[in-house]
């Protein structure tokens, strides 16, 4: 039987061999409703527990009245621990106290939010375990974040990065294979086309991916 993805509209699209789904495992673009959330297709996280509350549980700072945005692509991997601390969480620093003086005030605690920068996470994301993004991070497509690494500014597409802060500690592709990967945008294939180029996708080349591409008629 030919490979095919599972839906995008499944919670949980690990199916374990005992014909079981795989609890830990979800699709967070059919767990989340979050307004300040915006999840891509066929992205999932895993977690060891049981999670209620995944948009909570990843981004605690992300609150509905929450004045940033938490943007994750398409096709993103995201591994046990990691944590979005958002720009809500942020407390003001320019002057002689960093004391949040304003949430006590119910007069003023919902108007306050000295920060408000968004993160965006591009497609094709492995955020390694226990990783942690912070206010303002923007990580690039095809990027690789090594266990407990922290995240801050911008990260070029297809860098692998580690550690506190976070630097590149290489490039996965060349800069011309990284704007070819740009171009072809294979995650905004149809999902059969997806699943049929799975074999190159996992152990092909960026030519042979890009061959697949024109040889059905696809954007590259």
């Amino acid at each position: 039987m030919p490979y095919a993805l599972p839906p995008a509209h499944l919670s949980h699209p690990i199916t374990l061999p005992d014909g079981t789904a795989h609890p830990g495992t979800v699709y967070l673009k059919s767990v989340i409703d979050h307004p300040r959330m915006i999840v891509g297709d066929h992205t999932y996280a895993s977690d060891f527990g049981e999670v209620a509350d995944w948009a909570a549980h990843l981004a605690p700072y992300l609150f509905p009245f929450s004045q940033e945005t938490l943007t994750i692509g398409k096709f993103c991997q995201i591994a046990h621990g990691v944590r979005f601390i958002g720009s809500s969480a942020n407390h003001a620093m320019r002057g002689p106290s960093t004391f949040p003086f304003a949430v006590f005030d119910p007069e003023t605690m919902l108007g306050y939010q000295p920060d408000t920068r968004p993160m965006t996470i591009g497609h094709d994301v492995w955020l390694g375990y226990g990783a942690l993004v912070l206010p303002g991070a923007q990580i690039g497509n095809g990027v690789i974040v090594g266990a407990g690494s922290v995240v801050r500014g911008s990260l070029p597409d297809y860098a692998v990065v580690a550690g506190n802060p976070a630097q590149v500690v290489r490039m996965r592709f060349s800069q011309e294979q990284i704007a070819t990967l740009t171009a072809l945008r294979w995650w905004d294939w149809p999902t059969e086309r997806i699943a049929a180029a799975r074999h190159i996708l996992e152990t092909g080349s960026v030519d042979a991916l890009a061959g697949y591409a024109a040889e059905h008629s696809l954007p590259n």
